[in-house]
């Protein structure tokens, strides 16, 4: 069997930061592994450590800076790696969410997985499409918003039985016919720390660049519909007062605010 992940670099920024045009200055950004992503590998390597047949793949979309964080994948025990780059992806200022599953659907069907994980969304953009978008590009069944996953079914079944989250706190179980993209959620289980020898290890694994041309693709296929016209800091609608001192301070100084605004009586 084989499971490939996709994951995403996504870049935190500093408490205070500069804009310069429509970009947040380079020097105020630290880039990381996506949370939600962060979960998906976990998920896909527990998969391969309950059977000796399971090969993780992780696939990511980013320069050659993003390898830092698709190493993190291998450093916590994916087999190998894939990323995509190439000068036409770079000139697009934002890959809208069609352009992102065209390229992850070409890696798709070369690698031709049986199980697709994604994150649920990027702690970046936050779109929480991607994972759908190459589910219907491809074809293939899907599930979203992923928090419980039963291993033996898709390990010996060919079937992913899940239970996802839907609108007002309400669960569903369900079964999805293999292959399938499952869009993992946060919780679903608890990732693991990338170990010393784990991290020694990701520096010897694969990882192939792919190209554009590699991928039966040219420069027409990432022309985003997506453009960033603007960028600034938000001001805020009110001040905001913090309370000082220890636990009873602050209830004693909270009681008096509510007093003053008129929302308890005297």
């Amino acid at each position: 069997m084989k499971i490939l992940v996709t994951v995403k670099e996504v870049a935190t920024v500093e408490d205070d930061f500069e804009i310069s045009g429509t970009e947040i200055e380079e020097t105020y950004l630290n880039y990381d592994l996506n949370e939600w992503d962060d979960y998906a590998v976990e998920e896909g390597v527990q998969l391969a450590e309950a059977s000796d047949d399971v090969e993780v793949v992780a696939v990511t979309i980013g320069p050659e800076r993003s390898e830092e964080t698709i190493r993190m994948a291998l450093a916590k025990g994916a087999d190998r790696a894939v990323r995509v780059w190439d000068d036409a992806i770079n000139d697009v200022d934002l890959l809208d969410v069609e352009t992102k599953a065209k390229l992850l659907a070409a890696v798709v069907e070369d690698e031709d997985p049986d199980v697709v994980l994604s994150g649920v969304q990027a702690n970046d953009d936050s779109f929480g499409a991607t994972g759908i978008a190459l589910a219907e590009t491809l074809g293939y069944e899907w599930a979203a918003v992923v928090n419980a996953l039963d291993t033996e079914k898709v390990l010996e079944e060919g079937v992913a039985s899940v239970r996802r989250e839907l609108e007002g706190g309400i669960e569903e179980l369900t079964d999805v016919e293999l292959p399938a993209v499952l869009a993992i959620q946060t919780g679903i289980n608890e990732p693991r720390y990338a170990s010393l020898r784990g991290i020694r290890q990701a520096q010897s694994k694969e990882t192939d660049v792919q190209s554009l041309e590699d991928l039966g693709l040219g420069p027409d296929d990432v022309t985003s519909d997506l453009d960033v016209t603007a960028m600034y800091e938000p001001e805020t609608e009110s001040d905001a007062q913090y309370l000082e001192g220890d636990a009873g301070e602050q209830a004693s100084a909270l009681a008096d605010v509510l007093r003053e605004k008129g929302v308890v009586g005297e």
